[in-house]
């Protein structure tokens, strides 16, 4: 699921970024291209689509930030369940008093 939601981002931000590049707001640019065989009868929609396309877009990608946010807050990873499952064994488990010489009582030899 997050891979997928990361594929549509980036889908998202390629396209915005396109259509971010052809508009114009001097009417140059690219859009004036396409514009230019719509206005020869007189209608200009080229500059409404691509500001309800940012639109679109713009928002399209708020809410899969958002929707990526909640998926990876909600869920764990099966390496992280592992983990917190040895962790707890291990608090449960008695701790026994190891046997090295470490622990021992040191022995002073007596003086002759």
């Amino acid at each position: 699921m997050y891979i997928v939601l990361v594929i549509l981002v980036v889908v998202v931000c390629t396209l915005l970024g396109l259509i971010v590049l052809i508009q114009n707001p001097k009417g140059g640019g690219l859009s004036s291209n396409f514009s230019s065989s719509s206005q020869l009868m007189g209608v200009q929609k080229t500059g409404d689509f691509l500001e309800k396309g940012t639109w679109v877009l713009a928002i399209t990608l708020m809410v899969l930030a958002l929707t990526i946010n909640v998926v990876t807050k909600g869920g764990t990873s099966k390496v992280d369940s592992q983990y917190n499952e040895q962790l707890e064994k291990s608090l449960r488990a008695p701790v026994a008093a190891p046997s090295s010489p470490a622990t021992q009582p040191l022995q002073i030899p007596a003086k002759k």
